[in-house]
């Protein structure tokens, strides 16, 4: 592994990252083992810094994202600091489930980001957040801003709750620590889980090759940085099961999951370790396809288009309940799963 520098913090200067490249890192393509190296950059935003001149190899600008690093190698990464890190507000539409002067709770698209980060500055939910919150926002800490208190990956859709003001927040805060949260998610996976109602009970951590990347830990002596997760899951329907090659087996099946706690990519990584991945996953799935669906009738060239067109994960956060953090209420909501996942469920039924 690469020995990094102390880093610094990009919000108030240029951060400057040090690497010296190990054995075991030798051969790895620069701009690819830097985004695995340094989890708050993408590739294509490390690419760029390297060909605007921002990385120097032993002393010199070095501006070949491509090369393949070698072991002794010293790598100096200039991050630019952001010209304004505070996020602004942008006219972003919003599907609304429910708003009062304390709470906001919206059903997020697939394909927005929920917090801005490097490389997605703008265009992300707390974004469309602050424009149209405006003056309700009485602010999180003293800066005005949405206080969002659990995430839906990127490519993941669904319901999500946002504070309006410190009191909100806190009170938001405590109840998802203390697992008080109604959270009731629909998957579309590869095969159907054996037994067909069940409890995944396995602690999450870093995987630690791949940093943009979670993995189930066996041994939590070894790895002090796993976090306990458990995940309920039922499935609800099952598709192809006269085309799986086994008798009893599925090609597809639908899951509800309900969260008791709420770890980067948890789903994903518990279906996955079962042997279940999404439909769809680009990390811990097969991508688009289902193995053994092979054309020759209208219903299966059908589902294959389709599923040729389904480029991220089968997720869809659709029940969310809670007490409101200041008036106490019992409030839940259920939003539907967009066209795209209902589109796939279409097609796998007719299978």
């Amino acid at each position: 592994m690469a020995n990094q520098g102390p880093p610094l913090k990009p919000e108030t200067a240029d951060a400057a990252r040090r690497f010296r490249i190990g054995a075991d890192d030798a051969g790895a393509r620069l701009d690819k083992w830097l985004s695995e190296t340094i989890e708050s950059l993408t590739r294509s935003r490390l690419k760029a810094l390297i060909e605007g001149g921002a990385l120097s190899r032993n002393g010199a600008v070095f501006t070949d994202p491509s090369w393949k690093v070698r072991e002794g190698e010293d790598y100096c990464l200039t991050i630019p600091a952001p010209a304004d890190p505070a996020p602004q507000g942008e006219a972003i539409p919003l599907d609304i489930a429910y708003e009062d002067g304390d709470i906001i709770v919206v059903d997020k698209p697939a394909g927005l980001v929920v917090h801005p980060a490097a490389g997605n500055w703008t265009g992300t939910l707390v974004n469309a957040l602050i424009h149209h919150c405006g003056d309700s926002l009485s602010g999180i800490g003293g800066v005005a801003r949405p206080g969002v208190v659990h995430r839906l990956d990127k490519d993941t859709s669904g319901l999500l709750v946002a504070a309006k003001n410190d009191r909100a927040h806190q009170g938001l805060t405590k109840a998802f620590s203390a697992h008080d949260i109604e959270r009731v998610y629909e998957a579309v996976v590869v095969g159907a889980p054996r037994p067909g109602v069940g409890t995944i009970d396995a602690p999450i951590a870093r995987a630690p090759t791949q940093r943009k990347k979670m993995t189930v830990v066996r041994d939590e002596d070894e790895r002090p940085d796993a976090r306990s997760a458990t995940t309920h899951y039922k499935v609800a329907e099952t598709f192809g099961r006269k085309r799986a090659k086994l008798s009893g087996d599925a090609l597809a099946s639908l899951v509800a999951c309900r969260l008791e706690t709420g770890r980067t990519h948890q789903i994903r990584v518990h279906l996955a370790y079962i042997g279940h991945p999404l439909v769809g996953d680009p990390v811990y799935g097969r991508g688009p396809g289902l193995a053994g669906l092979k054309p020759g009738d209208n219903a299966a060239d059908a589902a294959i288009q389709v599923l040729k067109k389904f480029r991220r994960q089968a997720l869809h956060a659709r029940v969310l309940g809670f007490d409101h953090p200041i008036s106490g209420q019992s409030l839940r909501f259920e939003a539907e799963p967009p066209e795209d996942f209902q589109r796939l469920r279409r097609v796998l039924e007719r299978l």
